[in-house]
Parts: C-alpha cells; sequence; structure tokens
C-alpha cells in the first residue's frame, strides 16, 4: 500500500493523505474549489465556478500521480443545496469525462462541507 503526500500542493484540510494505492486502485481525498497554488484564496463564486475548480483540481492531483480523468471509476460529488445546485453542477461536471465512458457515480446532499464549500468530490481510479 501506499500513501501519497504531494510536493506541490497544500497540505490536506484533514489529517489525511492526498491520495492512497493498493493493488493498482488509487483513491483520492476530497477536492473542493480551493486554490491549490494560493489555498487561502476565497472560494470561487457559485456552484459552476465551484464545481469546475474541484474537477480541475482533481484533475491535477491525477496527473500528479500519473493518471487521467479517464482512469476514474468511481466518483463521489457531496452538495450542500443538493436541489438547488444539482443541475447546474452536471453542466459543469459533463465536461470533463468523455460521453459513453463516464465513471460511476453517487450523488449525496449534505448539510456542510469544509470552508463552506458548495461542492466536495472524492474518486477512485485505476492504473
Amino acid at each position: 500500500m501506499k500513501f501519497h503526500i504531494l510536493d506541490g500542493f497544500p497540505k490536506s484540510v484533514s489529517p489525511s493523505s492526498h491520495a492512497t494505492e493498493s493493488g493498482g486502485f488509487v483513491f483520492l481525498t476530497g477536492q473542493f474549489g480551493r486554490d491549490l497554488d494560493a489555498p487561502a484564496k476565497p472560494l470561487p463564486e457559485g456552484i459552476k465556478a465551484q464545481t469546475d475548480r474541484t474537477l480541475s483540481n482533481m484533475r491535477r492531483v491525477l496527473g500528479s500521480l500519473g493518471l487521467t480523468m479517464g482512469q476514474v471509476m468511481s466518483v463521489r460529488v457531496f452538495l450542500t443545496h443538493f436541489k438547488r445546485d444539482y443541475d447546474a453542477m452536471n453542466e459543469v461536471y459533463a465536461g470533463f469525462f468523455h460521453e459513453g465512458a463516464r465513471p460511476a457515480r453517487t450523488c449525496v446532499g449534505v448539510t456542510d462541507l469544509v470552508r463552506d464549500a458548495l461542492i466536495e468530490i472524492d474518486c477512485i481510479a485505476r492504473r
């Protein structure tokens, strides 16, 4: 088993690794809309901007591990305003995965997320 603490990335908000890996599966810690180059900056406004930043962060973490979005098998999406933001989130989300090759997904509403984020996404990828 490998525990990935990635150079050039801000420390995880929680006491966790950026990713763990075993048997060809890579598990990413949840990403949210912070700026990875300036993590203290405010989160972007609105669900579309936060979804874009969150998935861009996920793509960047995967890339640092030699993986692509095409290797993502499963995604979990957490929304603090499910009914309000679900459709707008999906508009942005769909652009990050090729139609016909999208990962399995669970999307749930939650009461709160770190730094008052509107969305958090984690995933499992396969080498």
